[in-house]
Parts: C-alpha cells; structure tokens; sequence
C-alpha cells in the first residue's frame, strides 16, 4: 500500500517531531493551496435515501464555511442537526448529495486519497479492538494508512496522550478517559494537519474534562487545525477560536466566537430587596421578571434599550428598597438556545 500523502510538515503536540507522508504527484497542488482554508465547503448537501413514500431525510441543506487553518473551530448544533453527517461527508465515510468540499486543499471526491490522509477524525464512540494493546491499536492504524514502519511514532504518541506506561496492557482494560485519549492518538498517527473530535468529553468527569482540554489546546499550539463538536457549550466558549451553527441541516451562524457571543442582546440583573416577596416585581421595560428566592428576584432585560441602573430605579420605584445587587452577561448558551429555537 502506498503512502497516503499530507499537504506539508506539521508539528504535532508534547515531543513528536516533524515527519510528512508526501504524494509525488500532489507536489504542484501543494504549492498552489498554501494561501486555502484548512476546509472549504460549499453548498454541500445530504440527503439520506428514500424508504417507501418516505423522501428521505434532508441531513445537510446547502452549507456553506471556511475553517481557517491554525485555529480551533466549534462547530455547534442540537442533537439531529447535521454535525455528525458533515463530519462523515468530510471522513469519506459518507457520500454527499451535492456540493463541494476540500480539505487541506483537496477535493474529497477528485483527489480523496490526498483529503483522508489530511484528517483525523476522533469519534464519539469507543472504535479500536479491545483485545489489542494500545501500542497495537496505533501500529495496526499507521499500517492501514501505509505509514512506514521506521516513520511511525506509536510510541511517541502513546506518551504524548499520558498512555506509555499501558503500552502492553488489554486497551478493553482501560479507564473510559484513558480510551478517550487512546482514540486521539489513533486520529494523529499519520500526522493530518487537521484533526476532528468529536464530543470529546461526553460522559467524562472533570479532571479528565480539563486534561482534554490542555491536549486539546496544545495540539493547536502545535499547528493542528482543530475541529471540535461538543454540547459543553462553556466548553466551546472557552477554546474555540470561530464557532458555527447548524441546525436542521443548515447554518445559522458562523462567527469569531466572541462576536457570536455579543449576539446576545439581554442581560440579566439579580436582586436582593428588604422584604419578602410574593410575586417578582414586574414593569413593560423588563424582558422577564422571576422569584429566584424569598427575597432575590431575577430581572433579564434588553441592553440595547436600558440599563442596569435603570432597572435599579424601577425597581426602587415599586417601593423596594436593594440590598444587593449582582449582573450576568449572556453567554454562548444564551445565543445559542436563542437562534436555535427561533430556527424552526
């Protein structure tokens, strides 16, 4: 099996060096692509197929982004929106109805070989067998995508994600995180410029959460272009560089995440006042008026026509006295149950 080709050299995370899989006959498009977006979609479409009088279901409806290359992008959506199909398109693993798709510079169907081998995907499900050791795991996947034995870096790769000391070990023995880590080092073995994880965290706990978090953000340090799904929104918040939207099968936003986040129009006033309440204070200026406790009341209101002083006065004016006062800004979370729910 030939070697599968990578547009140029990349650096990877902890202490692996420099080592490409270059295709001959990609060299002229190499040169020519450096300027490109790490993915390039265009008016891409899914549509499953039809069982009986039943159309099919319209996965992917037109979409159309750039991920730009060197960053960490969140691609966001509810459950049944169109992620995992877009990813599968993008994997080879699904075939699209229409459009167009390039990654790294390669269009995924005219010159596919060149675009799997410029991506990793890391999915949500547990994939590799458990009989193997984790050393096994990562040989057996550099073998599938013809990395030579001399160029492999299991090793290297299984030390990076904290998994050297169970090279040998039953990976069915291993912990749900040490898995996780497992399927990301299985995703970097032919060292793809951009890489894809797929709700990385889901069902994890904290400790690990932040560990992800760290790998995640140092393969990015590294040039990794990062494509990450997740419904830890704060999740997103927090790493990703761009965020997009889908839902329905189509894009609803794609931002600077925080311009995505400035969306958010409202902002919310939590107050402590002199007395106990019955019902929260209400008035026409306020977007939404609730009892949080005996005496705190939550008051969201529109930024754009008051302020938080002036619900203060409001407030002071019904005949309450404050004792204390708190604000919250809106957050991704707020934009995106916002342009969620309106996208019907």
């Amino acid at each position: 099996m030939a070697n599968l080709p990578l547009g140029l050299t990349y650096v990877h995370f902890g202490s692996l060096r420099r080592r490409p899989l270059l295709d001959r006959a990609a060299g002229p498009l190499l040169r020519a692509m450096t300027e490109n977006a790490a993915i390039s979609i265009r008016n891409l479409s899914k549509r499953y197929a039809r069982q009986g009088d039943d159309p099919g279901k319209l996965a992917l409806d037109g979409v159309s982004f750039d991920v730009p290359r060197g960053g960490i992008f969140g691609l966001l959506g509810p459950n049944g929106a169109g992620k995992s199909t877009l990813i599968n398109v993008l994997a080879g693993l699904v075939t699209k109805t229409g459009g167009e798709a390039d990654v790294w510079g390669f269009d995924i169907d005219m010159q596919r070989r060149n675009a799997k081998a410029s991506i990793g995907i890391v999915p949500q499900e547990i994939v590799f067998d458990p009989f193997f050791t984790p050393f096994e795991v990562l040989e057996n996947q550099a073998g599938l995508y013809g990395v030579p034995k001399g160029q492999r870096r299991s090793e290297e790769l299984l030390k990076a994600v904290h998994l050297l000391d169970k090279r040998d070990a039953y990976a069915r023995t291993l912990s749900g995180g040490m898995k996780r880590r497992l399927l990301i080092a299985k995703a970097m073995v032919h060292s793809p410029p951009i890489i894809v994880l797929d709700e990385p965290t889901a069902g994890v706990d904290v400790e690990l959460r932040r560990l992800l978090w760290e790998m995640i953000a140092d393969l990015n340090k590294r040039g990794v272009t990062v494509v990450l799904t997740t419904h830890y929104l704060e999740e997103a918040e927090q790493l990703c560089d761009r965020i997009a939207i889908i839902n329905h099968g189509k894009l609803i936003a794609n931002k600077p995440t925080r311009e995505m986040v400035d969306m958010a129009r409202e902002k919310i006033v939590v107050l402590s006042v002199d007395r106990d309440l019955d019902t929260a204070p209400t008035h026409e200026a306020f977007t939404k008026s609730e009892l949080t406790g005996e005496r705190t009341v939550e008051i969201t209101y529109n930024k754009d026509s008051m302020t938080a002083g002036q619900v203060l006065s409001i407030v002071q004016g019904l005949g309450f006295a404050i004792e204390d006062v708190t604000t919250r800004e809106a957050d991704l979370e707020d934009v995106f149950v916002s342009l969620t729910t309106s996208d019907v």
